[in-house]
């Protein structure tokens, strides 16, 4: 996929929300991508993150919006090779992630807040595909993400 959200912005102005007054650093080994958004909401408990991205993804990004908690990691290597395997395009966690040197590795998206050492807690919560809000926007699944070093957009259809 070849875009730069700053292009998009510029061609669909109309058409796309900016997630702002969020710091967004780069862990996966795509620094670019986008797709149809699927949902997770959680906090400090990635059990949902986990069983996600163990289903087909490909043309998906899954946004999960974890409270914006940086004491607990919602992604790691082993949960992300998965998620490569199944074919997801990336991962935008409003949280931490861990790993970040094998995540840099795998071909796939992932943009956090930051990384933390420490493991998620697993106790079975969190909910699937429900509208979530973080950075001045509302995200609802089906809806098209893209993410680059410039930002985070969404829109209604798909832009590319």
């Amino acid at each position: 996929m070849d875009f730069v959200t700053c292009d998009l912005c510029d061609d669909h102005a109309e058409d796309v929300a900016v997630v702002t007054g969020l710091s967004w650093r780069s862990f996966g080994g795509r620094s670019a991508f986008g797709g149809q958004i699927d949902t997770v909401k959680c906090f400090e408990d990635n059990s949902r993150v986990k069983e996600q991205l163990a289903t087909p993804g490909k043309g998906k990004v899954l946004l999960v919006d974890g409270g914006g908690s940086l004491r607990n990691a919602l992604i790691g290597d082993m949960i992300a090779e998965n998620a490569v395997e199944n074919g997801w395009e990336g991962v935008i966690i409003y949280g931490a992630c861990r790993d970040v040197d094998a995540l840099a590795q795998l071909d796939i998206g992932v943009i956090t807040l930051g990384c933390v050492p420490i493991k998620s807690v697993r106790r079975g919560e969190g909910q699937l595909n429900i509208p979530v809000s973080f950075g001045g926007v509302t995200f609802q699944p089906g809806q098209w993400v893209y993410a680059d070093n410039n930002g985070v957009i969404v829109a209604d259809k798909a832009l590319v």
